[in-house]
């Protein structure tokens, strides 16, 4: 899981195009270009689109904190549902309580990325609805992306804590599901379709932006 999200890393930053991250950033600078330079900006759609990305970030941090409160409560509980001879592995103590302290980073991390990416959407509702100002174009775009980045890493996390939760059944279950969970998340993160090429003008109105597929 490490080594892919490495290899991931590496191809986001050299070639975006190729990754569903890259696809998607292209389209969001499309939509705030289009929003930004209209001469009559239509605030409300705009508001409803990042409000809806803040309600899942905002759900999925409530959910992570939940789950991250839960496993604690099971740490303090000394379960020994996991100690059992019918699991194949090590069941000390102390390899069990790095077993839930693994799963408690990667929740505590989703959290930390989920309430980072509903700041950053919520900065982008301060900038869209500035009323009679000129915002940069910029600002917004930093804004949406790094929410949208810090999304992604939330998700990231929740996808090694499922793998970290198999561990408890045994090293086997685990690597069978990194494994499978690397040719999900590959065929996930390839993204094969064309750019939309967006040109914008200063005096757009309306819908008159043009999306040219190469």
């Amino acid at each position: 899981m490490f080594a892919y999200h490495l290899f991931l890393l590496q191809r986001y930053i050299k070639n975006p195009h190729t990754t569903v991250f890259g696809f998607e950033n292209n389209d969001k600078i499309a939509w705030i270009q289009n929003i930004m330079q209209m001469e009559n900006r239509d605030v409300n759609t705009a508001l409803d689109v990042l409000s809806s990305n803040n309600s899942g970030a905002t759900f999925l941090a409530t959910v992570c904190l939940t789950l991250s409160s839960l496993i604690g409560a099971w740490m303090a509980n000394t379960s020994t549902i996991f100690m059992s001879k019918l699991i194949y592995g090590d069941t000390r103590p102390a390899t069990m309580s790095i077993k839930y302290i693994s799963l408690l980073v990667c929740f505590l991390v989703a959290f930390s990325c989920f309430v980072q990416s509903s700041r950053c959407f919520i900065h982008a509702n301060y900038l869209i609805s500035i009323p009679n100002s000129e915002v940069p174009t910029s600002y917004v775009e930093l804004a949406v992306i790094r929410g949208g980045d810090f999304w992604s890493i939330g998700l990231r996390a929740l996808y090694f804590a499922i793998t970290l939760l198999l561990w408890f059944f045994g090293p086997i279950p685990m690597f069978v599901t990194s494994i499978g969970m690397v040719f999900l998340l590959n065929y996930l993160d390839t993204n094969k379709s064309p750019l939309l090429q967006h040109h914008s003008s200063s005096k757009l109105r309306g819908n008159d932006v043009i999306f040219l597929v190469n």
